[in-house]
């Protein structure tokens, strides 16, 4: 199974809508602080597995990062579950697709919730996708790597991710 592409962030928070009535819980697109967040896994590196990137990593446009030697893109998406997940279980946190955000784009972070949610104001007409493609060169794929798209846009190497907000039991 491949990724969905060729959505808008209009298209993403539609599907969201639809599967949360289906199932009866609520659903939602990561916030920009969240997706940056399971990028890392716990780590401070430029990736979840360190410094450098190959193709056995990520699927992305090939070139090397970090000193590494150029590489053959697959120039498309691959299965979600092709390459090894990160360490809490998540596939291709770097490469393969971007993921629509929740979060309005602005210039910097000054003034940015400081609890992980989404920024909801800005320039909504562009929202934030992280986590670099197919068709990125490698600085995209970094866990602080950020980029923004008009809203209504649909790209074949943008996609989204499902979150659904938990209880915390004490």
């Amino acid at each position: 199974m491949r990724p969905v592409i060729n959505v808008s962030w209009y298209d993403a928070k539609s599907y969201i809508s639809w599967l949360s009535q289906k199932a009866g819980v609520t659903y939602r697109l990561l916030s920009e602080a969240e997706r940056e967040h399971v990028s890392r896994a716990g780590t401070l590196t430029p990736f979840w597995w360190g410094a450098t990137i190959s193709v056995e990593d990520a699927n992305y446009s090939g070139a090397g990062h970090g000193g590494a030697a150029s590489e053959q893109s697959q120039r498309k998406t691959l299965p979600v579950d092709q390459l090894r997940p990160n360490p809490w279980g998540l596939y291709h946190v770097h490469g393969n697709v971007y993921d629509w955000t929740e979060d309005c784009f602005n210039e910097s972070y000054v003034g940015a919730p400081s609890d992980g949610s989404a920024w909801l104001s800005g320039d909504c007409d562009r929202r934030v996708h992280r986590g670099g493609s197919w068709y990125s060169d490698p600085a995209w794929l970094r866990s602080a790597s950020r980029n923004r798209n008009l809203s209504i846009t649909r790209f074949n190497f943008v996609g989204f991710r499902v979150a659904r907000t938990l209880a915390v039991e004490r």
